[in-house]
């Protein structure tokens, strides 16, 4: 049974604090720094808090009357309101004047109901649910026009909706960075908003770019612009120009004054000054709105920007068109499906990453100043939205219906992996089919297999495998410790979530701890089990902050224990706050497990810290050199270089050896063992002129070349010696024979 993630009710507050507050109408909108929680009501109450992708969204207190259209459950749903039939005789507020004033005293109220929709949102029943929609989702939903007429409600849309207000509300976000599935509606979406927005703003300029200057067109005038036309006249400012323009839809007489209560007659000529708003779109390009003033920028198919246009570049451009100094004047609508890496998606995706909610600097911001959403495919595919707008996850056991009465027999889930299945031989089209309705953000930045060093098509099997069997228990996440804190005795491993290291298999208690003393230095007496591989790091801290991991990976060779053989077992990607740090849980765990480490030396502060401590016998030395052909550092403490082209040329072949061997569909009809996403992602990106980008793939690769050093034990020097075969001849004269000499 399909259990979803996207989003979750949570309760980090107490509810006497919530009640307080909510009976003096103290929570006011945007980011409460005290309570950790975005609130996105209006009304100074809040009800439920959402968290989603890491963002915690206080949602407005549930009314004591909730809309519906009926008394009956199954008939609780989201049907759009019918316009008055008088008001769609009234095309423009000129119109509208001409109307005598008891007409427009008898529909101020319809008026004045809509706005108030437009700026607190929308309740009604759903399934029986009360069901909050924000007032830009209202406003789409009730007054957007889009290609199949009007649009429907889908709860995927609304947890896109009530995340955007979040970024229109936290003062610390640029606004959203949306990783989506084909066909979500995210153009229309965001389009919607831009007029919503617009509609309302004055002296403002909002824009549209797109992955090429013909498609940011192509959304103006058949998105942006209709959706204006088709709006309410009192919603609708008087545009200028054109009644369909090509280039920029310009509002001059406002809708802003002409709501919420009776206008007078004086008022209008002072309305008629205007809104001076524009929305307007720009081709593509690194410098697009380059030293405008944006109250919203909509970022359509900012996956597909293809070299020579760079998104990452044009971000760091129009972000200052955002905001005055430090603070943030308007938000940016960014969503897209991701290209293949090398066409595009891999600065979107850096973009994404920089996205994320939970990681901030000290003024509270993303590194990109973005927030990120992923919403997973199975939420928003089509077909398999019932009526009530709910994805239907599993194949039902009793009859669903689509929003239109089509009958709805299968999951969404179900219906998805028959068409993986039906794609597993052609590994670039599935690839394709991932990226284009992606369950995981990995599936999403699913790159092409042209470009890999290594088997990409053995890769994505085992990370598909391993993402098939992500709730089950074979990884743990923990940390070593020496017992009782007394270091040099005995290890054990303490699981923990936020744990440095992740396993998939310990020893038996009898073959733990298991160290060698020989002439007061200790030894690895598992070596026979397996290895340790090391990409270290020397330097605590950076000035950027940044640096690369510390990685670490254990790898199990055949062998007559018990153990499982030619398994990755461990994996370390961190960067503790101190390369003292690193050092001891690189030792820790070699002593758990008593095995060796092949690390590189070129950063050797890891090396001398486990000489220094008595493990020199841990660490292995080069395969490729006999004792006496070893440097006097080699000797001293062992380990690698990184610099030989033929160290740089083994290490990839030893990958490359393990991924046809171990990795992905076997012949035997199996799956690999080896576990970890985090490796097999990075052995799908391996660049081997650009090795100190890949971590994992270095740590790796020397774990596969300490298992394997035999193979790289060099053939002996042999000295040719000339071979005396001749026959020696005798005097035989007298007695005695006697030697010939020469």
């Amino acid at each position: 049974m399909y259990e979803q993630s996207l989003y979750k009710v949570i309760q980090p507050l107490k509810l006497t604090t919530i009640n307080r507050l909510n009976k003096g109408k103290k929570w006011e909108y945007g980011y409460d720094k005290e309570s950790d929680v975005v609130v996105i009501s209006k009304s100074g109450q809040i009800g439920e808090i959402l968290e989603i992708q890491g963002l915690k969204i206080a949602l407005p207190k549930t009314p004591k009357n909730v809309f519906s259209w009926s008394n009956k459950k199954a008939e609780q749903k989201w049907i759009k309101f019918e316009t008055p039939d008088v008001f769609k005789k009234i095309k423009t507020r000129f119109d509208w004047e001409d109307y005598p004033k008891q007409f427009k005293e008898k529909h101020y109220a319809y008026i004045d109901q809509e706005f108030d929709r437009r700026e607190n949102g929308f309740w009604f029943m759903n399934n029986g649910k009360p069901t909050y929609l924000p007032g830009s989702y209202y406003m789409y939903l009730q007054w957007s026009k889009i290609d199949v007429g009007a649009p429907d409600f889908r709860e995927a849309n609304r947890l896109f909706f009530i995340f955007w207000e979040a970024c229109k509300a936290d003062q610390r976000c640029y606004g959203m960075c949306y990783l989506k599935n084909r066909r979500s509606g995210f153009s229309f979406m965001s389009s919607a908003e831009t007029v919503n927005l617009a509609t309302l703003a004055s002296d403002s300029r909002f824009g549209v770019l797109s992955k090429s200057g013909a498609d940011a067109k192509k959304m103006f005038t058949d998105k942006v612009v209709p959706i204006s036309i088709n709006y309410p006249f009192f919603f609708k400012p008087i545009q200028d120009g054109m009644d369909r323009p090509k280039s920029e839809l310009a509002y001059r007489i406002p809708a802003k004054k002409f709501t919420r209560r009776k206008m007078r007659e004086t008022e209008v000529e002072d309305d008629m000054q205007g809104l001076d708003t524009t929305i307007d779109w720009k081709n593509t390009g690194d410098n697009s709105y380059d030293g405008e003033k944006l109250s919203l920028l909509v970022h359509d198919e900012s996956g597909k920007w293809e070299r020579p246009d760079n998104i990452l570049n044009n971000w760091r451009v129009t972000k200052t068109c955002l905001r005055l100094g430090g603070r943030i004047v308007g938000k940016c609508m960014m969503g897209s499906t991701s290209n293949a890496l090398d066409k595009g998606g891999d600065n979107f995706k850096k973009l994404y990453n920089d996205s994320d909610v939970t990681k901030r600097n000290r003024n509270g911001q993303t590194k990109s100043g973005l927030y990120s959403l992923f919403i997973p495919m199975e939420w928003n595919y089509e077909g398999f939205i019932d009526e009530y707008g709910l994805p239907v996850f599993d194949t039902p056991s009793s009859r669903r219906r689509g929003p239109h009465g089509e009958l709805i027999d299968v999951g969404v889930v179900d219906y998805w992996e028959n068409e993986v299945d039906g794609l597993k031989e052609d590994q670039d089209a599935l690839n394709e089919f991932y990226r284009q309705f992606p369950r995981s953000e990995e599936h999403a930045f699913r790159d092409e297999t042209k470009n890999s060093l290594f088997n990409l098509i053995k890769i994505y099997e085992q990370i598909d495998y391993n993402e098939g069997n992500r709730n089950s228990s074979v990884l743990n996440t923990g940390n070593f410790q020496w017992v009782n804190g007394v270091k040099d005795t005995s290890v054990v491993f303490n699981p923990t979530p936020n744990g440095r290291f992740k396993v998939s298999w310990v020893p038996n208690a009898n073959v733990q701890n298991n160290v060698i003393v020989k002439n007061g230095i200790k030894y690895p007496g598992n070596e026979h089990m397996g290895a340790f591989g090391c990409d270290s790091y020397d330097i605590s801290g950076t000035v950027d902050g940044k640096g690369s991991k510390g990685a670490l990976h254990g790898l199990t060779k055949f062998s007559m224990e018990d153990a499982p053989a030619n398994t990755f077992f461990l994996e370390y990607l961190a960067r503790p706050q101190t390369a003292e740090l690193f050092f001891e849980d690189v030792l820790m765990a070699l002593v758990f497990y008593g095995m060796p480490i092949l690390a590189e030396n070129n950063k050797p502060r890891l090396l001398y810290y486990l000489r220094r401590r008595g493990y020199r016998g841990f660490s292995m030395n080069r395969p490729d050199k006999v004792w006496n052909k070893l440097s006097t550092a080699e000797k001293e403490v062992g380990g690698i270089p990184n610099s030989s082209e033929d160290i740089k040329q083994a290490h990839a072949a030893a990958i490359e050896m393990y991924v046809n061997d171990h990795v992905g569909l076997l012949e035997d009809g199996t799956y690999g063992t080896m576990y970890f996403n985090d490796t097999l992602n990075d052995w799908s990106r391996f660049d081997i002129n650009k090795r100190t980008k890949h971590d994992a793939s270095i740590s790796s690769g020397l774990a596969v070349m300490a298992c394997n050093r035999h193979m790289y034990r060099p053939n002996p020097e042999y000295k040719k010696q000339p071979l005396n075969l001749t026959i020696s001849k005798y005097r035989n004269t007298g007695f005695n024979s006697t030697i010939i000499k020469k």
